[in-house]
């Protein structure tokens, strides 16, 4: 490739980025980056301290969610509650690669692993960013996710892609027969899936996070 392609390709990463709304930081060049993915409402700052607690020393990508639903930003479009516009998250993961792709290259993140971390509709784009491009995106932390892509056709390989889901049992908005759908699916095409279960409902518990700083760490 010629020195201007290389340039062009540069240009083209700053501007994608100058474009999206996002947070960065370095963190230690030994650490992975985390792709810390907020829920419906949040901006990209809601999950810097969640980044923190579960390794102070990794690099952080907080991005802002493009889509807007009642002026709250969200990830990908939704028909009703819990009824997720499949082809919009489809374009939407694939948006996502993009951004994740410009940042390694504006930021020199070399081969540094990537671990998508998200909150509810957050959790659910990383989900469906893994399952369509686990070579982007091979490691997952969901809190209070589901089934992004129900019934969707999927032959991308897993084998290489690690999840740790965490949901609560009586959690409306992320019901366990769709978690469980996912986790499912997700061991069929070759991934290695945890799954932690907790009482209660829709959120983020210091169980949670104690969880999944133990996950990342291993």
């Amino acid at each position: 490739m010629s020195p201007n392609a290389n340039s062009g390709t540069e240009t083209d990463a700053a501007a994608l980025l100058a474009a999206w709304p996002h947070v960065y930081r370095e963190g230690a060049a030994e650490r992975p980056v985390l792709l810390m993915l907020h829920g419906t409402g949040g901006t990209e700052h809601d999950l810097l301290g969640l980044a923190d607690a579960l390794d102070p020393a990794a690099a952080v990508i907080a991005p802002r969610g493009r889509v807007t639903e009642n002026g709250m930003n969200r990830w990908f479009r939704r028909l009703a509650e819990g009824v997720f516009d499949l082809e919009d998250v489809e374009v939407r993961a694939d948006e996502l690669v993009g951004f994740v792709t410009a940042a390694r290259a504006q930021y020199g993140l070399g081969h540094r692993p990537v671990v998508a971390v998200g909150f509810s509709n957050g959790a659910n784009v990383a989900l469906a960013t893994a399952l369509r491009h686990p070579s982007t995106v091979a490691r997952v932390i969901a809190f209070s996710g589901m089934h992004p892509l129900p019934g969707r056709d999927a032959t991308a390989v897993l084998s290489g892609t690690s999840v740790l889901l965490l949901n609560g049992e009586s959690d409306p908005m992320a019901p366990l027969p769709s978690v469980d759908a996912l986790a499912a699916e997700l061991e069929q095409r070759g991934a290695r899936v945890r799954q932690v279960r907790r009482s209660g409902g829709h959120g983020v518990t210091e169980a949670d996070v104690y969880a999944a700083q133990g996950w990342l760490a291993s």
